[in-house]
């Protein structure tokens, strides 16, 4: 069974046990250690033996497959996690843009407002990632109704003009 494999089963498994509180505490705090270490070294690139960095961010190879599971999307290239083993070399490219806002679409505040971030990302920069995630997230009715202002743009109610 491969590790990602594992680490999908253990998920599954937590759901279901009263330990499920304990066991999530336990992964966001070590992601939250993982994150300030990368964010505070101002690193980009994930690269080394899986097994290594899963020492180097105080986590067991199962946990760091979790983490590297949760990151995948934020990445350069996507990982094969399926055919990762804890000898497998990994280098991976953190695209820092695409990981605030994949951060914000998990709402994962304890992640998106690290201190770390201040030297990566500008405040403008984060503030046009949010308000690019919130137009991509922006709830939108196509329906119109016979008194809302016509979608022609004449100023008319519908009713009076298109409608």
């Amino acid at each position: 069974m491969s590790l990602f494999a594992e680490w999908q089963k253990k998920l599954d498994t937590q759901r279901d046990s009263a330990a499920n509180e304990k066991f999530f505490e336990n992964y966001l705090a070590k992601e939250t250690e993982a994150y300030k270490a990368i964010l505070g070294s101002n690193t980009t690139v994930l690269e080394g033996r899986l097994a290594d960095l899963a020492k180097t961010y105080g986590m067991d190879n199962l946990t760091f497959i979790g983490f590297l599971d949760g990151i995948n999307t934020s990445l350069e290239t996507e990982l094969d996690l399926d055919a990762l083993t804890e000898e497998s070399e990994i280098k991976a490219t953190i695209v820092l843009d695409k990981l605030y806002y994949n951060m914000l679409n998990a709402k994962a505040h304890w992640l998106y407002e690290l201190k770390e971030w201040d030297a990566l990302l500008t405040t403008e920069q984060r503030a046009d990632i949010k308000k690019q995630y919130n137009e991509d997230h922006r709830a939108v009715s196509n329906k119109v109704g016979r008194n809302d202002p016509c979608p022609c743009g004449s100023g008319k109610k519908y009713k009076k003009c298109c409608g």
